[in-house]
């Protein structure tokens, strides 16, 4: 029942965690927009914030779909982790682990971009479908 389970769980699992990520991001570019999330970035003491916030926002959106489609999710889950590492270390770190502004939420994140990328996508992801294709070209050449 567990093996049969573990494809959803995993793709539920990517889902949620992937929308997380793009969502963030997207509000980056279309909320605050790049010029207030580098003068939020500035203010938070992030350094060169004119190439960090462009490219968190980026790194939001494409990792969160990276998570959500099940592809490179090593490099994303990583990439993503670092990403909430910096947050905590340059906005969240100094508010405490709990309670307005503590970084609880950003550690969670940090926590399962790293799971969800290394535990691997599973049956319902895109790499998942790349790697049995080729296996199958590969068996038929």
């Amino acid at each position: 029942m567990v093996d049969q389970a573990r494809p959803v769980v995993l793709l539920l699992a990517r889902i949620a965690v992937g929308v997380i990520f793009l969502v963030h991001g997207y509000q980056k570019f279309a909320t605050m927009g790049i010029a207030g999330t580098t003068k939020f970035f500035e203010s938070a003491g992030i350094p060169l914030a004119g190439v960090a916030a462009p490219a968190v926002a980026a790194l939001e959106v494409v990792g969160g779909l990276a998570l959500i489609l099940g592809v490179a999710l090593p490099v994303a889950g990583t990439l993503l982790a670092l990403d909430m590492l910096g947050a905590i270390v340059f906005v969240h770190g100094a508010n405490g682990l709990a309670g307005d502004g503590g970084y609880e939420f950003v550690l969670a994140l940090a926590a399962a971009s790293l799971a969800v990328g290394f535990t691997g996508g599973g049956a319902l992801a895109l790499d998942g479908a790349l790697t049995r294709r080729r296996r199958t070209a590969a068996v038929s050449v």
